[in-house]
This record gives C-alpha cells, sequence and structure tokens, in this order.
C-alpha cells in the first residue's frame, strides 16, 4: 500500500480518517468552490470508518469553473495534437508507476477488492495510449468526394466541441471519472469533472496526475457536490454531457441537454446476461461466472445478474458454480487475496437485501448466500444464487447492482437469445461456447452494446479501440474507439467549387443547364460514383 495514502494512528494517536488528512487537504485543494465551502464527511465501507471532509461546490462555483475551462479552452484548441498526445503518453506511466495510490483509494471509496480495483489502472493505462496512438489519426482534415470530380473539393474539419461536462458515479471511482475525460482534453476540449462524492478523492488524485503529466491545470476542473443541485449545473452549461449512472437519472439528463440542444453520451443501467452453451467448458463457464457476477460485488454496470444455462449442463454447471460461489473469499483489507469485497453503502445494502427477501418470500430458492456479513464488513453481502425466480420478483427485471444472480434453464439457443433479450436494458452480455462461430452467431442476435464470447465482460471492455455503450434503456452513444473521441468534436464540411459555378454560366439557358447536370449525373452512375 502507498505510505503517504493511509492516516497513521501510531505517528498521529489523533488520526481517525482512513485518509491521510494533509493528503485530502491538498487533493480537495483543487476542487472550485469557497474558501467558506460547506464540508461534507464521506466515510470508507471498510469498517464505515471516515475518509475526508470535502467542501461542496455550488451552481455558482459551477459557473466559475466553466468560465475557467473555457478561457483555457481557447488557447487549448490551438495547441498542436502531438502535444496533447505526449501528456496522454507520460500519464500512462504515471498511472502505472502510482497505481499502489490509486489501488489503495479505490479501495478505501469503493470498497471493491485489489484485483479489481486494477481494472480500472489498467483500463486507464489502455485509454491513454490508444488515444495517444491514434488522436491525430481520428481528428485529422479528411478528403472527401465533391459533387463532382476535380470540379468540387470537399474537405471534412473536426472542431472541439469546447467545454464536456463529465458526471460520474461512485462505483469505478478511476475508471468513470478519466476514461471520458482523456479523448475529450486530446480532442481540443476543457473538462468540468462532477465525481459523485464517494469516489472524489480518487478522481482528484486522477486530475493531480494528468496536471503532473502537463496537462495545463486550468483545462480539468473539479467541483464537488450532490447530483440535483451540481451535478445539473453541470449539464446545465456545458457544451456536450457525459453521464455514467442509472436509467432513471439518465433520462432527466438527456432531457435537460435536449433543451439545450447540445449532445450527451449517456451509459446507464443493465441487466445482463450470460449463457451457458451445451458445448461449453463448464470449468472455464463457472469461473466466468464468479467474475461476471461478483466482480465490484455487483456493483459494475456490466456485471451478471443473469446466467442462462442450456438444460443439457445445466445440473452440472450449477452444481460447480455453487460449489465455487461458497468457496469465495470475502475481505476489506488493502492487499490482495479476496474474492469479493464489500457494498458501498448501507443504502446499497438495503436495496440488495430487499431484492432477496422479496425473491424468498414470493418462492425463489437461494442455493447459497442470502445473507449480509457484518463479521467481515458493515455492508459486506454474501454472493448469493437464485432459482425459481418468477416476473412477479423484482429482482428478474430490476437492476439489483449488487452479488445476486439468478440461474435460468433453457432449451435451446433460441430460446437463451430470447431470455436475454426479454429486458429493457441492453448494455453487456457474454456467451460461453466451444464454438466460436456459434459463437458469434449467438451474440449478434443479443441487443447488447457489447457481447463477450468465453469471458463475462473484459474482452470486449478491454478492447480499447471498439466501441462500447449501450442499447435500449442502457444508453446511448459510446465510449472508446473511434466514436468515444468524434463524440466530443463537431464536424464541418468545407467545399470550394472551381471553374464553374453550380449554376447556368456564359449564357446557357436553364433548360440547357438541367439536361447538361442529368447527362452528367448518368454518367457519375455509370462509372460508379458514389
Amino acid at each position: 500500500m502507498a505510505p503517504d495514502i493511509l492516516a497513521d494512528p501510531e505517528t498521529d494517536p489523533t488520526a481517525t480518517y482512513a485518509v491521510d488528512p494533509a493528503l485530502a487537504r491538498r487533493l480537495t485543494a483543487r476542487v472550485v468552490c469557497s474558501p467558506r465551502a460547506e464540508q461534507r464527511l464521506t466515510r470508507s465501507p471498510f469498517g464505515n470508518a471516515p475518509l475526508a471532509s470535502l467542501p461542496l461546490s455550488t451552481p455558482a462555483d459551477v459557473e466559475t469553473a466553466v468560465d475557467t475551462a473555457r478561457a483555457a479552452q481557447r488557447v487549448w484548441a490551438r495547441t498542436p495534437v502531438e502535444h496533447r498526445e505526449r501528456i496522454l503518453l507520460r500519464y500512462h506511466d504515471l498511472v502505472l508507476d502510482r497505481q499502489a495510490e490509486f489501488l489503495d483509494l479505490v479501495q478505501l471509496e469503493s470498497g471493491k477488492t485489489r484485483r479489481q480495483a486494477f481494472e480500472e489502472i489498467a483500463d486507464v493505462a489502455l485509454v491513454s495510449r490508444y488515444y495517444a496512438r491514434t488522436a491525430k489519426d481520428h481528428l485529422r482534415t479528411r478528403r472527401r468526394p465533391g459533387l463532382f470530380p476535380v470540379l468540387t473539393q470537399t474537405q471534412e474539419l473536426h472542431h472541439p466541441k469546447g467545454v464536456v461536462g463529465i458526471v460520474s458515479p461512485w462505483n469505478y471511482p478511476l475508471t468513470l471519472a478519466v476514461s471520458d475525460a482523456i479523448p475529450a482534453l486530446v480532442a481540443g476540449n476543457a473538462v468540468v469533472l462532477r465525481p459523485d462524492l464517494q469516489a472524489s478523492l480518487t478522481a482528484l488524485q486522477a486530475a493531480a496526475l494528468l496536471v503532473e503529466a502537463g496537462l495545463p491545470e486550468a483545462l480539468l476542473q473539479v467541483v464537488l457536490g450532490d447530483g440535483p443541485t451540481v451535478g445539473q449545473a453541470v449539464v446545465d452549461q456545458c457544451d456536450y454531457v457525459c453521464f455514467t449512472g442509472s436509467t432513471p437519472v439518465g433520462r432527466h439528463v438527456a432531457a435537460s441537454a435536449g433543451t439545450r440542444l447540445v449532445g450527451a453520451s449517456l451509459e446507464l443501467g443493465g441487466k445482463n446476461s450470460m449463457y451457458v452453451a451445451a458445448d461449453a467448458d463448464l470449468r472455464r463457464a463457472v469461473d466466468g461466472a464468479v467474475r461476471g457476477c461478483f466482480a465490484s460485488a455487483g456493483q459494475l454496470c456490466i456485471s451478471k445478474e443473469r446466467i442462462l444455462v442450456h438444460e443439457a449442463v445445466a445440473d452440472e454447471f450449477t452444481a460447480r458454480f455453487v460449489e465455487a460461489v461458497k468457496g469465495m473469499r470475502l475481505g476489506t483489507e488493502l492487499t490482495f487475496g479476496a474474492d469479493m469485497g464489500s457494498l458501498v453503502s448501507a443504502d446499497q445494502l438495503a436495496r440488495v437485501q430487499a431484492h432477496v427477501e422479496d425473491a424468498r418470500a414470493k418462492g425463489a430458492t437461494v442455493l447459497t448466500g442470502g445473507r449480509a456479513r457484518p463479521d467481515v464488513g458493515p455492508f459486506v453481502y454474501e454472493p448469493t444464487v437464485l432459482t425459481d425466480v418468477t416476473a412477479a420478483m423484482a429482482c428478474r427485471d430490476e437492476e439489483t447492482f449488487g452479488p445476486v444472480v439468478t440461474i435460468f434453464r433453457v432449451v435451446s439457443d433460441e430460446e437463451a437469445v430470447r431470455l436475454a433479450n426479454d429486458s429493457d436494458f441492453g448494455l453487456n452480455a457474454s456467451v460461453f461456447t466451444r464454438d466460436i462461430r456459434r459463437g458469434r452467431r449467438i451474440a449478434a442476435q443479443i441487443s447488447a452494446g457489447t457481447v463477450n464470447i468465453n469471458e463475462p465482460y473484459g474482452a470486449a471492455w478491454g478492447s480499447v479501440a471498439a466501441p462500447m455503450g449501450g442499447m435500449k434503456a442502457s444508453g446511448v452513444s459510446r465510449r472508446h474507439g473511434a466514436e468515444g473521441i468524434m463524440k466530443y468534436t463537431e464536424s464541418q464540411t468545407v467545399s470550394a467549387q472551381h471553374l464553374v459555378p453550380l449554376a447556368p454560366f456564359l449564357g446557357m439557358s436553364e433548360e440547357a443547364w438541367v439536361k447538361g447536370m442529368t447527362a452528367a449525373l448518368r454518367v457519375l452512375k455509370a462509372v460508379g460514383r458514389a
């Protein structure tokens, strides 16, 4: 663990915070707020220990942050893309070099295990490297075919949006705070970031490290506060909005952005499925199910809450899976070794308990789990496997966002696809089969933004050159790949007409001009012109 992250009661007997107060003060000094700002205490899921006292911004502070960012962006937009790319390459190295600090903060704020916290380190490094290597090509001016060959010469340009507002949640404190900011910044924008209060220290550390990598400090402004006031102020004042969170709030964000006619990227909820086909490698499927269902204690928008198992292997898979889940190691330490950590809060624990108890009361079978574990941590809940779940139960269709999964038997690939699509959500899915061609055929029929074959979520998530996002109620737009950077730009077409105008000329009659144009259009079609 990083020695300068944790408070040390041995050297400071008055220390009551899990995080070194001096470090917290250095980080929160970046927050745009008044000197007498209201303070809010945050606590770690690990033992409910106090984390930090955070200064709260106001809507007026958001306006100040946007104005500061906008002034800096005008200069930044003229900075060569190559310079911006070099900052991202330095950031890539700094994140990997300083990962111990991030691992501690991510664990302390989210409650996840150390190995699962490392997923965020890897993600940010991957995203930084990808856009550092590709931004110039994505953003370059391109020649496009004009109306007439040679005579009409057309170029496509891309300009930054201006100030991008990012509203990020608590469950992935590092990834969701900075991995969307990276392409926005390298595209020439400034960013105003409002992380969830529970994830603020990690976000502030990420912002500080970007400045250390060479980013002009004014380009990334951080404001802190709740969603309805400070988050809404970000949505109401920025030139583009990137929101990750629940579907109900996402609908409100989309409506607010639509009223202002600004763009919005929304990654929202999921009720993700995993299909175990009749020919699946069950050892691999069980391992994938454990990771896919219980990573970050199920507090992952792309985690699995439904397992669809072909009846030919259902009994064997279920027995193996339940045995593996019973053997999972629960832990709340800042060390490697635990398989699952804690839920983030009492509210999240209450939601998970409510879903399980509702299902149990209405006839569901709890194969394993189904109880809180205060002996491990105040918000720890056992990984839970259910069967006999019906539409009358809340956990059948609602996102639980916790360590609870339901097993459903199916008789065919077709029934698996039907059940996978029987949801308002469409974020992520996976298919386990020994036949990759079969897996791809099944995947293409599932209405989800990403589908993994023989892996629960990491293959698609880690393929940062390809787009990632949701269908249906799981969101709009995409992160990663070309779409992940181009959404932060305004496209512009500039066409130059040479020699002759697009109108009658040299005394030509309108009738003659129309005949000539008609003939030219027929010729262009005949020669294969697009």
